[in-house]
């Protein structure tokens, strides 16, 4: 196995699994919601955080419809959020990584519109929205922050119905590779060699495509050597051509 598809291991589980780590040690801390405060002002935000040992895989933080009492950070593994359709099939809406937050769409409705599971071991903070909320009262940056993360998510939901209604198949794998890159990168990890935790099942249920259709894909790019794919291990080898490709 190359150097670059192994240090793609890191990637699911960048961040300890030990619920005992705080904000202050956390090393998403740069990127999650204590981004946005002083050292003295994270340890206010700590104090509300709930910490609970690792999920497993398939293990939900919240199902659909369930009541809305918390947000949730990512610490380390990846969760996959979907729906279940009106014939009882599933639909994947999208995928939580490491220093992002989920969850809020249970604010709108106090319910929550979509459930989320880990699809590999996984640790998560939970963020009694209550308490939150007093919180951002006090902090204004926190408030601020934590409107811009929301902000951010629903620019994400646009993006991705776009991408649904106009881009080609291949358009559509290579902005979801290209989606992940970011991610990485903001790790200061590898924005070329990563690990997919989701299936080939999943990626084609989230792109609206069948699961033929994406190892088909695959197979291209694999052809005129822009990835090589080795089970779930990536390895982008042509990023400017994908993000071209993907319209980014």
């Amino acid at each position: 196995m190359s150097s670059n598809i192994a240090e793609s291991k890191q990637v699911g589980n960048f961040c300890t699994h030990d619920y005992r780590v705080n904000c202050s040690d956390c090393r998403l801390n740069s990127i999650c919601l204590p981004i946005a405060l002083e050292a003295q002002d994270i340890e206010r935000l700590d104090k509300i955080i709930q910490r609970s040992k690792p999920l497993h895989k398939g293990e939900h933080v919240h199902r659909e419809n369930e009541p809305f009492t918390s947000v949730y950070a990512v610490r380390s593994g990846c969760l996959k959020a979907y729906k279940i359709t009106g014939d009882g099939k599933e639909q994947v809406t999208g995928f939580h990584f490491p220093g992002e937050l989920f969850g809020v769409d249970g604010i709108a409705k106090n319910s929550h519109m979509v459930s989320a599971k880990a699809l590999e071991t996984s640790a998560i903070c939970e963020i009694p929205f209550k308490r939150l909320e007093e919180l951002s009262t006090k902090l204004p940056s926190l408030q601020r922050h934590f409107f811009r993360l929301m902000s951010q998510e629903i620019a994400e939901d646009q993006q991705l119905i776009t991408l649904l209604s106009k881009s080609s198949a291949e358009q559509r794998v290579a902005a979801l590779l290209i989606s992940i890159s970011s991610r990485s990168a903001k790790l200061k990890l590898s924005a070329t060699a990563f690990r997919l935790p989701m299936s080939r099942t999943d990626i084609g249920n989230y792109l609206g495509l069948t699961v033929e259709t994406v190892s088909r894909i695959f197979s291209r790019f694999q052809k005129a050597e822009m990835l090589r794919v080795e089970n779930k291990e990536i390895c982008i080898l042509q990023i400017e051509e994908m993000q071209q490709l993907a319209g980014l």
